[in-house]
């Protein structure tokens, strides 16, 4: 039986938190001194809304003036939260069908860390080498992951697609350049995207 990985095993316990009359500003400088993609946007500790890189992205495209915004004004409002014992495998579900990149994981009616998607991925790939047991050969470049492979070019593999927790197969992944998720990904620079990104 083959051991699923649980949201508190492997989402990120150090958040960074501010105040929704913060200016954007000063939060993004935040953001770029902790490096985070997101921040909690906290009333006492209860999180009313989270700024993503995304909402930062609207205030630019707006051309609102940052230092003259508060993060109250741009924030995504209410926040998604789940259990610290839920799946990752629904985790990644619940990101997918509402379209976000970071969850709020509580327990107790306390915040206990964020989920981002990078968590995510990260947690798959380590969890999939060593549910195997063995390493995978080097990715080729422009060849589908979980698509034919081999450890030389003259020699391809044909990879059988295993159930991942769910409907979701070990195809699928979130692109490291859009964010979406996808039901192929290809190595293009080092980066596992879609096949849209790729073609940019």
């Amino acid at each position: 039986m083959e051991q699923e990985l649980s949201v508190r095993e492997v989402l990120t316990t150090e958040y960074v938190g501010v105040s929704e009359s913060d200016p954007v500003l000063e939060t993004v400088r935040l953001m770029r001194e902790e490096r985070a993609g997101c921040v909690l946007v906290v009333r006492g500790s209860e999180p009313v809304g989270i700024m993503t890189e995304w909402d930062v992205l609207g205030l630019v495209a707006a051309e609102d003036d940052p230092a003259e915004t508060t993060v109250g004004e741009v924030m995504t409002s209410p926040v998604i939260s789940i259990g610290a014992g839920w799946s990752l495998a629904d985790a990644a579900t619940t990101m997918s069908r509402q379209n976000i990149r970071n969850l709020v994981v509580e327990s107790d009616d306390e915040v206990v860390g964020v989920l981002t998607q990078r968590d995510v991925i990260t947690a798959a790939g380590s969890f999939q080498g060593a549910a195997s047991g063995a390493a995978e050969p080097p990715l080729e470049t422009d060849r589908p992951i979980g698509q034919s492979r081999g450890s030389r070019p003259s020699e391809e593999i044909d990879t059988e697609l295993l159930p991942n927790g769910g409907d979701e197969f070990s195809t699928q992944g979130v692109c490291e350049a859009c964010g979406s998720l996808a039901d192929s990904l290809w190595d293009a620079n080092g980066r596992l995207v879609c096949s849209d990104c790729r073609s940019v």
